[in-house]
């Protein structure tokens, strides 16, 4: 059942065999593998039903890296997580974004490819992209339309599916009608209570803005709150081990890691269509369709040494003719203005993290008389006419010879990029997070490196000639003209080593019996994925391991020492 703790009808005190903090992709998929067995589960969610302002606020923070970085509107703060904002990109990792690679510092994964591809194969259904099968690093799907041929040596297509769902919207039924699975929500953690020696969370410290306090004991805790999320609750749990759990060997919080983005620069070309059109995400067919993406080959970061990475080519548009302007004005008059909190709140977020370049068409100020409109489509159907035999023709109804292109890159891992605790405190109390943000050389030559390649190869593939962008050219102490893609990893990485990672290879936090964590925040290393079927492959994974382990284990609620 599904339980608003703000209003007080649930208990102070709740006991359950598995308490999952953070109902996102992760906590969502370990929640529902659960139901209809005798193990009871609590969920808890700082943010409610739908997005709020207040609850957010709670994510704003402090940035002090060479990169800036905005912690209040990469995430959001609701049940079904952060997202309730992506755009659906599912695609599995490749055998090579999990080796360890010589001349990329504390790379390897300590699972391999085929420990994770059963996980896979299940997170298919969860994502409802059952009708795709996948392979290393890729889907193989039918596409709309043929991907460019490119030297395999240097660049690969590789195919991602674009799930159907929001995991918060499809699942919250399921949830709400089992008996044994509780769903807290406005109910945020404010601490994990542990043992005296710290080996074991004795109970987890609930909250609300408006001050109601509780707490949910449980035999085993997972923290499934994001990549930045995990490991300030890590942090802020030092009310027995001062430097907080898991922390024994001050790993929790480093190794930040993001895939940054930005433009490398453009192609020129009277032929835009042969480049932009087979990756044109607007063209896909079915209920969950497939696009492909062009990366770096695994032969050419290892021959080149560098990080992983891939480009989208987006096409700009020329000048609007003034018919088809006020024809795209009068849709856009007619389409509802919805005006609910959960909609401006979403649309604000969106809009923060747009990584894609924009038109002058889409930052001007429109009309709303919808007669006005109306009469200048009149005035503008010779426009508009041309624009639909250029549709027909299945050409860009705004002819342009200009092509951005958009790198998407992995990030080396860096134990000076990390998550800390501020002093300034958010409306719970609690200090805010703050994120130092850092590039190493290694990313810095990777952008160099790939960037010269997808633009020859690119412009090679539609006769065109490429320009860099002017930030390559500087030199490394410069700023590199990157930003975040809301995929925040690393913080509490996976090794087998507790000198090298915050979880073991099950993801169990080292120093802590009954602590897991499940994420993004538990990657060594992104590659260039989209992270979420990962996320959700270890949640399924790790959800096997503690049902093994709950399963013939007696309750056991105790605050003894």
């Amino acid at each position: 059942m599904i339980i608003d703790y703000q209003d007080g009808s649930a208990a102070s005190v709740i006991d359950a065999d598995l308490c999952i903090i953070g109902a996102g992709a992760a906590g969502i998929a370990i929640a529902r593998h659960f139901i209809g067995t005798s193990i009871t589960v609590c969920l808890i969610e700082g943010g409610g039903a739908s997005g709020e302002e207040r609850s957010q606020a709670l994510y704003e923070g402090m940035s002090i890296g060479t990169l800036p970085f905005d912690a209040g509107t990469s995430r959001m703060r609701v049940f079904g997580g952060s997202c309730n904002l992506w755009g659906g990109g599912c695609i599995p990792f490749g055998k090579h974004d999990l080796a360890e690679r010589d001349w990329v510092p504390h790379s390897g994964w300590p699972i391999s490819y085929k420990e994770l591809k059963p996980y896979y194969e299940r997170a298919r259904a969860y994502c409802q992209l059952d009708a795709h099968d996948f392979a290393d690093g890729s889907f193989l799907a039918p596409l709309a339309h043929d991907p460019i041929p490119f030297d395999t040596d240097k660049l690969v297509n590789q195919v991602f599916a674009r799930s159907p769902i929001l995991f918060g919207k499809a699942y919250r039924e399921q949830l709400d009608n089992a008996p044994n699975i509780t769903v807290l929500l406005h109910a945020n953690l404010l601490q994990l209570h542990a043992s005296a020696n710290g080996s074991a969370v004795q109970h987890a410290s609930i909250g609300t803005i408006d001050g109601r306090k509780g707490k949910v004991r449980a035999q085993h805790y997972v923290l499934a709150c994001g990549g930045i999320e995990n490991s300030r609750m890590l942090l802020l749990s030092n009310s027995v081990m001062p430097h907080g759990l898991g922390n024994d060997h001050d790993l929790v919080g480093r190794y930040f890691m993001d895939h940054p983005c930005g433009s490398i620069g453009a192609v020129i070309t009277d032929a835009p269509e042969r480049l932009t059109r087979p990756y044109d995400r607007n063209l896909g067919k079915g209920v969950a369709p497939a696009f492909p993406e062009i990366g770096l080959s695994p032969a050419f970061q290892a021959a080149q040494r560098i990080l992983n990475g891939r480009v989208h080519p987006f096409a700009v548009e020329g000048a609007v003719p003034q018919g088809l302007r006020s024809l795209r004005d009068f849709r856009a008059a007619l389409r509802p203005n919805v005006q609910d909190e959960n909609a401006l709140l979403e649309a604000r977020l969106c809009a923060a993290l747009r990584n894609a370049p924009s038109n002058d068409d889409d930052v001007r100020e429109r009309s709303t008389n919808l007669a006005l409109l109306a009469l200048r489509v009149g005035l503008g159907s010779a426009d508009i006419v041309k624009a639909l035999l250029q549709k027909l023709k299945k050409k860009p109804t705004v002819r342009s010879n200009r092509i951005e292109l958009i790198g998407y890159f992995e990030q080396a891992p860096n134990p000076d990029s990390r998550i800390t605790l501020a002093q300034e405190r958010d409306p719970l109390g609690l200090p805010k997070v703050c994120v130092d943000w850092r590039l190493t050389p290694l990313d810095r030559r990777t952008y160099r490196t790939a960037a010269a390649l997808f633009g020859a190869e690119l412009a090679r593939a539609c006769g065109g000639t490429y320009q860099p962008a002017a930030w390559l050219n500087e030199d490394d102490h410069a700023v590199a003209q990157v930003h975040t893609t809301a995929h925040h990893l690393g913080t509490t990485r996976m090794a087998d080593d507790a000198r090298q990672g915050v979880i073991d290879r099950h993801c169990r936090v080292h120093s802590v019996d009954n602590l897991h964590v499940a994420g993004s925040s538990v990657f060594p290393t992104g590659g260039w994925a989209f992270p979420t079927f990962t996320v959700v492959a270890l949640a399924l994974r790790l959800a096997d391991q503690l049902q093994m382990q709950l399963r013939d284990a007696a309750p056991a609620f105790s605050e003894a020492v």
